[in-house]
């Protein structure tokens, strides 16, 4: 035959050779490519994926569903749950959980810090006291805010002494146990900006506070240029007024990556919310335009958020020293950050599923996994 030709063909796909589905695994966003070809992952927050192990794999899929995310007011039911400090302050300033929810700490007037155990994880009305406090009169006047260090091993305690307002540091040589509290002798002076503070904030990373002054209805923003040490504390010449949507505010809380804020209080009474454009940046926040005024109590003294920001706590005082819990959710979806290794066929990496939705991406790679071509081959699967 004239076209008779000797061919000789490199690397062919075998059709059909193996379509076996296997569950592979991912461990904090690591997609192990060595474990199978299909992968399934319920989001909790915002998520960056790392590709690792592909040797001979030519593709595979991921299946993103995203849960649901809090720190926001857009639905907001009261839990009829609550639980009363009553039996051991008569004037509760301020709340702390321990990331797991598994432990309360509850600032008091007397001036002590209680310790507290959920026996059920952010359920509050599984409290119980632990018979655990620390008294602080030696280092505080007039006790209000509270905040921890995310690994428990730093606590900050607001002074609103008039005249002497301050942040002061301790270090607990036990993560957690309140019993090995002492005072670092670390102090951030704030009465040149704020008269009458309640409430502080920090930014996840430690390098940011903000302070609510409820007389001026304004929140002040302080840097600080070591993590998480008071004493390195400058003011920012940032500020926010309140009173578009809360007077005499009292609470302040970031959501979990500094793009939203909450402020409570006893003006108006409500929680209000707003967005941040830049994170942690006070003067970039506008309010939303979104509030929740709680049935269930009147004076807003303090707000904490749990369970990845699906619950919410809110301390009344002074009326019944009772903290309420409530469920949230957001109208936010977590953020996916992809590698920089994938090439996506529209050009532009989709956005991340909505809240409750499942999206599948399928990736493709013919180069060991040194780059990867990507698409969303499906969109709300049901």
């Amino acid at each position: 035959m004239a076209n008779d030709k000797n061919f000789i063909i490199k690397n062919a796909l075998e059709v059909g050779k193996d379509t076996k589905v296997t569950l592979g695994t991912i461990t904090s966003g690591t997609v192990d490519l060595s474990t199978g070809n299909y992968f399934a992952e319920t989001l909790a927050a915002n998520t960056t994926y790392t590709f690792s192990n592909a040797g001979d794999v030519q593709a595979f899929q991921l299946e993103v569903t995203s849960g649901v995310r809090g720190y926001g007011l857009e639905s907001v039911s009261y839990d009829s749950k609550s639980f009363a400090v009553t039996s051991q302050d008569a004037f509760a300033r301020a709340i702390v959980f321990k990331p797991d929810g598994t432990k309360m700490y509850v600032m008091g007037g007397l001036p002590n810090v209680y310790q507290y155990t959920l026996s059920t994880a952010w359920d509050i009305s599984t409290t119980s006291y632990d018979s655990v406090s620390l008294n602080v009169s030696a280092d505080i006047t007039e006790p209000y805010g509270m905040q921890f260090k995310p690994d428990g091993t730093k606590m900050y305690l607001l002074d609103a002494n008039p005249g002497g307002e301050r942040v002061r540091q301790y270090a607990l040589s036990t993560a957690w146990d309140l019993s090995t509290a002492t005072f670092e002798s670390k102090t951030l002076t704030i009465s040149a900006q704020v008269l009458t503070p309640y409430s502080i904030a920090f930014s996840a990373d430690g390098t940011v506070m903000i302070a609510v002054d409820q007389d001026d209805d304004t929140i002040h923003q302080y840097t600080l240029s070591t993590a998480w040490d008071i004493s390195t504390g400058s003011y920012a010449s940032k500020t926010l007024v309140t009173t578009s949507a809360e007077t005499n505010p009292r609470a302040v809380e970031f959501n979990d990556d500094g793009t939203r804020l909450f402020v409570g209080g006893s003006g108006t009474q409500v929680v209000a919310q707003y967005s941040l454009s830049t994170p942690y940046d006070i003067s970039t926040a506008t309010y939303d335009s979104l509030s929740y005024n709680p049935a269930e109590l009147a004076q807003i003294i303090d707000i904490a958020f749990g369970d990845n920001g699906k619950k919410m706590y809110l301390l009344e005082e002074p009326f019944n020293e009772t903290i309420f819990q409530y469920s949230v959710a957001s109208d936010l979806n977590f953020n996916l950050t992809w590698p920089a290794s994938v090439e996506w066929t529209a050009g532009v990496a989709p956005i991340s599923p909505a809240s409750g939705e499942t999206d599948v991406y399928t990736f493709v790679t013919t180069d060991g996994g040194t780059s990867y071509i990507g698409l969303q081959t499906a969109d709300n699967l049901s």
